[in-house]
C-alpha cells in the first residue's frame, strides 16, 4: 500500500454561494419557468456575469429542489368551430425573418376563472415574437379579438399581415372591418393543420403553463392583472431561444438599431 494513501485526507468542497444564490434569484423572478439552458444565459447577462455549465447549475437546482413547470404535461386543445371562408395562407408557415409588423399572428385560449371558463386573446408580431395585443374576457367572440387590437401600442395601419387560424371567432363583420380598416392582408390556416399558426400555438402553450399552471385565478379582474404581469414579463424579460435567448423588446430595438 502507497503510504500516501495511509495520510490522504479528502478536502471537503465548498458551497459557491454566490453562484447558487444566483441561480436561485434567477429561477424564482422568472416565474420557475426556467431550466438549466436558459439559467445558464441568464446567468451570462447579469451585471456581474457568471459563468457556469448546465451540469453544474442542474446539480444545484436539484440540491435546492428547484423543478420547471415543464416537467408536467399539457392537455391537448379542445377542438373548435371551423371558418371555411376562401381565403389564401399568405404566411405560409415562413415565420422567421419577417420585418417588424409584416406579419402578426393571433388565437385565442381559455383559462379556468372561479371554476369558470374565461378567454384571452393574443395578437403577435413575429419579427421579435413580440406580444403586441392582448385581452381577456368572459366570452370567446370578436369582442375579444377587438379588445386586443385597440390594446396595442402600435400604429395598426403598419400591420401589412393579419394571420390567424379557421376559428369562427375571427369571421365576422368586428374582425372584417378592422382588416378593411387598417388596410390588412387576410391569411388563415389551411383546414385542420396547427403547424400553420404555430408560433401562437407555441405561445398558447408558454402562458398556460408559465403563467396559469399553479395559479389560482377567482375573478376576471384578477386574470387581468395576471395577463399584464405576463405580457411585461414575456416581453421584457423572458429569454425566447428563437432570438438568441434575448427578450423580444431588447431583440426589436437591435435590428431596429441595426
Amino acid at each position: 500500500m502507497p503510504r500516501s494513501s495511509v495520510y490522504y485526507k479528502a478536502n471537503p468542497r465548498r458551497a459557491d454561494v454566490e453562484l447558487e444564490n444566483a441561480i436561485i434569484e434567477e429561477f424564482w423572478t422568472n416565474r420557475g419557468v426556467y431550466g438549466t439552458r436558459k439559467i445558464k444565459s441568464a446567468l451570462r447577462r447579469r451585471k456581474k456575469p457568471i459563468i457556469a455549465s448546465r451540469r453544474r447549475i442542474g446539480k444545484i437546482m436539484k440540491k435546492h429542489s428547484l423543478t420547471s413547470k415543464y416537467v408536467l404535461r399539457r392537455k391537448k386543445r379542445k377542438s373548435k368551430a371551423v371558418n371555411e371562408e376562401n381565403e389564401p395562407n399568405v404566411v405560409n408557415q415562413e415565420f422567421n425573418g419577417r420585418e417588424p409588423l409584416e406579419a402578426v399572428v393571433s388565437d385565442l385560449t381559455y383559462v379556468k376563472v372561479g371554476g369558470v371558463w374565461h378567454y384571452v386573446c393574443l395578437i403577435i408580431d413575429l419579427h421579435a415574437r413580440e406580444i403586441i395585443g392582448y385581452a381577456a374576457g368572459r366570452e370567446k367572440n370578436a369582442k375579444l379579438v377587438r379588445n386586443a387590437f385597440y390594446r396595442t401600442n402600435v400604429d395598426l395601419r403598419k400591420i401589412s399581415i393579419f394571420h390567424t387560424d379557421r376559428g369562427t371567432e375571427f369571421k365576422n363583420e368586428v374582425v372584417d372591418g378592422i382588416i378593411t380598416a387598417f388596410g390588412m392582408t387576410r391569411s388563415l390556416s389551411a383546414k385542420g393543420n396547427p403547424h400553420d399558426n404555430a408560433v401562437v400555438e407555441s405561445m398558447m402553450n408558454i402562458l398556460k403553463t408559465e403563467m396559469v399552471f399553479g395559479t389560482t385565478i377567482e375573478n376576471l379582474e384578477e386574470l387581468e392583472l395576471e395577463l399584464f404581469e405576463f405580457v411585461n414579463w414575456y416581453n421584457n424579460r423572458r429569454l425566447h431561444g428563437t432570438l438568441g435567448y434575448i427578450p423580444p423588446s431588447e431583440y426589436r430595438k437591435r435590428t431596429q438599431t441595426d
